[in-house]
């Protein structure tokens, strides 16, 4: 039967309401989450007296580039910038690796004692050593104050190594890897043959995890770095945003021109704000398709 316009079922006045309704919450949720990000574009854009003034809401005013000028003027800024990026790259491929490993052997039902270990690995989300003996522990291995502080301690997260496992048993067929064994291969190359191409969505969701946790943490470089040379974006925007130490980010000759330049560290923070978030705000897109797929998978009981 062919649904013309005529025979087409027309929504009644309570769907009207309800379509109206959720639009209207839809757009407010949207609204709530997207204002905040455009506001701190606009106030990085607007003149430092107009934001400080309360002036600034829908769009900037005496839009000027002074903020963006001073980070990337600033070395301090431009290197915590690149170390960000180092631990995040270096740091996420240890945490992929090491999550890979401890998931896919306990997702094989041939593999004896996988129980316990879950176990045991579920065990530490609830009880760990402390912070006081975490530090002792990362000073006596002589990893103060280097990239291994920032990688190792935080190599592997057991929540996700059981989401991925889950993901591992349900959303790979066991008979495609009980062929493959009957075809000669082992277990390392069922791994990487079959099982990761196949887990692009878990993939895309724990590199996403990772990544974002290792960008925007700064207390394990608070607590283990001492060298200003080593040091994350995060505790150079740690110390603008908390601490107010604006003066030691910027070089100043005389006294007119540091009140000049604290002035404008009130949009300086907005913009080192704006400028920490970008990766991660560019990363995402590429990694939507595949992020709703391995959650809503990863997370069925297995």
């Amino acid at each position: 039967m062919v649904v013309t316009q005529e025979t087409a079922i027309k929504p009644s006045v309570g769907d009207k309401i309800f379509d109206i309704v959720n639009y209207t919450l839809l757009s407010l949720v949207l609204f709530i989450v997207l204002y905040p990000l455009y506001f701190v574009l606009i106030a990085s854009l607007s003149n430092a007296s107009a934001v400080l003034n309360g002036e600034v809401w829908f769009w900037p005013k005496d839009i000027t580039l002074a903020a963006y000028e001073q980070i990337f003027n600033n070395k301090d800024l431009l290197v915590g910038y690149g170390n960000t990026i180092l631990y995040t790259v270096f740091g996420t491929s240890i945490n992929l690796l090491m999550t890979i490993i401890a998931a896919y052997p306990l997702s094989r039902k041939d593999f004896y004692g996988r129980n316990v270990l879950t176990a045991v690995f579920v065990f530490t989300m609830f009880f760990s050593g402390g912070l006081i003996p975490t530090y002792l522990l990362v000073k006596k291995l002589g990893m103060i104050n280097t990239i291994w502080a920032m990688v190792l301690p935080n190599a592997v997260s057991v929540y996700n190594i059981i989401i991925m496992r889950t993901f591992f048993q349900t959303a790979i067929p066991i008979e495609i890897q009980e062929s493959a064994m009957i075809d000669g291969c082992s277990n390392l190359k069922i791994l990487i043959r079959i099982v990761l191409p196949l887990s692009a969505p878990i993939i895309a969701v724990m590199i996403l995890f990772y990544a974002v946790g290792h960008w925007n943490s700064y207390f394990s470089a608070l607590i283990y770095l001492t060298d200003r040379a080593k040091f994350p974006l995060q505790l150079y925007l740690r110390e603008i945003l908390i601490q107010g130490q604006v003066s030691q980010l910027m070089e100043g000759a005389d006294e007119l021109a540091r009140m000049k330049k604290a002035l404008d560290s009130e949009t300086l923070k907005y913009a080192v704000v704006l400028f920490a978030n970008l990766p991660v705000l560019l990363l995402y897109p590429f990694l939507q398709k595949y992020f709703v797929k391995g959650m809503v998978i990863g997370a069925i009981k297995g």
